[in-house]
């Protein structure tokens, strides 16, 4: 993967991130507490990209993950979230988006998912362990 130093960081949205941070979700306790704390590879919540707030990032893969309820799903939330995803992806980010009901029921699929992109983005394949 092509180094590059990463810019995006927002510290006037750091009052905001440690705020929701404070209150995650239910889905997103669960992923940070089950899985991405203790993940080999540091992972951030609440993280201040650009004039974002990303549910969790990992800067070793360029990686963003978002939990998305049910408002990622009207019109407004869908052009939303589609110009938040282009604007990530300018810093050369990759962004993935779970749903609630994903994590609630298919847990084990969304830690293999995450496993995957994050050996695929820094190792350049998925057979590492």
């Amino acid at each position: 993967m092509k180094e590059s130093k990463f810019t995006g960081y927002n510290a006037n949205l750091k009052e905001n991130a440690r705020n929701l941070r404070k209150n995650m979700t239910k889905q997103e306790r669960h992923l940070w507490y089950d899985f991405l704390r203790n993940y080999p590879v540091k992972f951030y919540r609440q993280r201040p990209i650009d004039r974002y707030i990303v549910d969790f990032y990992c800067s070793a893969a360029k990686f963003v993950i978002e939990i998305d309820g049910s408002q990622h799903y009207t019109k407004d939330g869908m052009e939303y979230d589609e110009i938040r995803t282009e604007i990530l992806e300018q810093y050369e980010l990759q962004v993935i988006r779970f749903t609630n009901t994903e994590i609630d029921r298919n847990f084990t699929y969304v830690c293999d998912q995450i496993n995957q992109i994050v050996k695929e983005r820094i190792y350049g394949n998925t057979n590492i362990r």
